[in-house]
């Protein structure tokens, strides 16, 4: 066997192993999939968006966590977005240097580290030295796990801007904020704001960083200072619980959050698309 036919012969039996393991993982994706929308859908009704959670024998809904996880992810976003923004554009346009490579670092970190550690940290800073659990301590943990994939997807997106566009704008006597707020942010507007969908995607599936911040809360709360139900946090709790009707809300949860994730993906990926790539 020639040297030629032992690469060709590798090279087949490398693509049948990589096939065979994607295969398994669509697979195993699928199943997971399957069951939840069997399960969950099973458990579905206008209860769960429209009643707050109940002890055990009085039914009850998700309403109050639903409206939780949205009012903490919006706040940490709003919190996190301007911030990752302003970085993100600071690397790609200005950022040399040590500086540059430290908060470079930094940011690498938080996007690798476990979120459970990001709870613990915000517990400390947030939690213990005021006495108590809050929804805005949820939310600051939700703001840190946001704000490294927003910082990432600005520089990157910032970066694949042609320089001619920069010069010529330089060209015509626009200053760098000119420069930067009316042709750089408008030209990588659409994977910026790709990256802002995806890390709101990431946030709204935590439950670790929840459990060390706001913890829960069995009724309705909309004040910051005091414990405030998440939809991920309720989920845990119900899964293990003995009782079957917080088990199937457990699962109409899980449903919940997976079609809401798997919304802002598909509106990252499609909606938002350049214009070019989606009519192809």
């Amino acid at each position: 066997m020639t040297q030629l036919e032992r690469r060709l012969l590798a090279d087949r039996v490398w693509k049948i192993v990589a096939s065979t393991l994607a295969g398994l993982a669509i697979l195993l994706l699928a199943w997971i999939l399957w069951t939840v929308v069997w399960r969950g859908a099973t458990a579905l009704s206008l209860t769960v968006f429209t009643a707050p959670t109940m002890p055990p024998g009085r039914g009850g809904g998700l309403a109050n966590t639903i409206v939780g996880s949205l009012v903490q992810v919006t706040i940490g976003l709003v919190i996190a977005a301007p911030i990752g923004l302003l970085a993100g554009t600071w690397l790609a346009e200005v950022g040399r240097g040590r500086l540059a490579d430290a908060v470079r670092f930094v940011n690498d970190v938080l996007l690798s580290a476990p979120s459970i550690l990001i709870g613990l940290f915000v517990y400390e800073l947030l939690v213990r030295p005021f006495g108590g659990f809050s929804g805005f301590a949820g939310s600051a943990a939700l703001a840190v796990l946001i704000l490294p994939v927003v910082v990432r997807a600005t520089e990157d997106m910032m970066r694949l801007v042609p320089g001619s566009l920069r010069e010529a704008a330089f060209a015509l006597g626009a200053s760098r904020r000119e420069v930067v707020t009316q042709v750089l942010w408008r030209a990588a507007r659409t994977g910026i704001v790709t990256g802002v969908l995806l890390a709101i995607a990431r946030a709204a599936g935590e439950t670790a960083p929840l459990l060390f911040t706001s913890l829960g809360n069995l009724g309705w709360s909309f004040a910051l200072t005091k414990p405030m139900a998440s939809l991920p946090v309720t989920i845990y709790q119900y899964a293990g619980s003995p009782f079957d009707e917080w088990v199937a809300l457990a699962w109409a949860g899980a449903l919940v959050i997976t079609v809401g994730v798997l919304a802002l993906n598909i509106l990252s990926r499609v909606v938002l698309a350049p214009r070019g790539k989606a009519s192809r």
